[in-house]
C-alpha cells in the first residue's frame, strides 16, 4: 500500500489578492447619485373626515401630454416655453377677488384664487420622458417665480432672510396642488 500525498495550493494570498481587487473597484467605480423630482406625499385623510372635496372645474388647469409628446393646456394646443406663463396666469387669477396679492386678469374661466387653483397632469404611457420632465421643470418655476414676487412684494424680504413663519405664509399664500394620472 502506498502513502499518497495530495499536492496543497498555498491559498494565504488569495485573500489579498481578493481584498485588493474588492478595494480597486470601490475606488474606481461611480456611485450615481439622482435627485429625482421634489414633491411632497399628501398627508393620509383623518379618521372620521372627508377628504374627497370636489373641485370646481374652473380651479383645475388640465394640462395633458399625448403619446407624441405634444402638449394641451385646458384643451388648448401649446408648447413648453408658453407653458411657464399659462400656469402663472391661471394660478394668480383671482376670480373671486378674494386675493389681495393677486395680479390676474379675474377670468371667470380660471382658478378663483390661488389657495383653490390645482393643476391636474395627466401623461400618455408612450410619451417621451423629457416631455414629462419639462412639464414638471415648467410647473416648479411658475410656483417659484409667483411664491418669489409674494416674498418680496407681500412679505418685504428676501429668500435668504426668510423666517419659519414667513415660509409657511408664502406656502399658505401659494399652495402646491397636482393631480398626477396616466392615459
Amino acid at each position: 500500500m502506498r502513502n499518497f500525498n495530495t499536492p496543497s495550493v498555498n491559498a494565504g494570498s488569495m485573500a489579498d489578492i481578493a481584498f485588493l481587487l474588492l478595494i480597486f473597484f470601490l475606488v474606481t467605480s461611480m456611485i450615481p447619485n439622482d435627485k429625482g423630482i421634489a414633491r411632497d406625499l399628501p398627508q393620509p385623510c383623518p379618521s372620521g373626515a372627508d377628504c374627497n372635496i370636489p373641485l370646481k372645474k374652473n380651479n383645475i388647469l388640465s394640462i395633458r401630454i399625448n403619446e407624441k409628446g405634444e402638449i394641451t393646456a385646458n384643451e388648448i394646443r401649446t408648447n413648453i416655453e408658453d407653458l411657464k406663463g399659462a400656469i402663472k396666469s391661471f394660478i394668480d387669477n383671482n376670480a373671486d377677488k378674494s386675493c389681495l396679492y393677486c395680479k390676474g386678469e379675474q377670468l371667470i374661466s380660471a382658478s378663483d384664487n390661488p389657495k383653490k387653483a390645482s393643476i391636474s397632469l395627466s401623461i400618455h404611457r408612450e410619451s417621451p420622458y423629457q416631455n414629462f420632465i419639462s412639464v414638471q421643470d415648467e410647473i416648479a418655476k411658475a410656483y417659484f417665480e409667483l411664491r418669489e414676487n409674494y416674498v418680496s412684494e407681500v412679505l418685504k424680504t428676501n429668500a435668504n432672510e426668510m423666517t419659519e413663519d414667513d415660509l409657511k405664509k408664502m406656502q399658505k399664500a401659494y399652495p402646491i396642488r397636482i393631480i398626477e394620472s396616466a392615459l
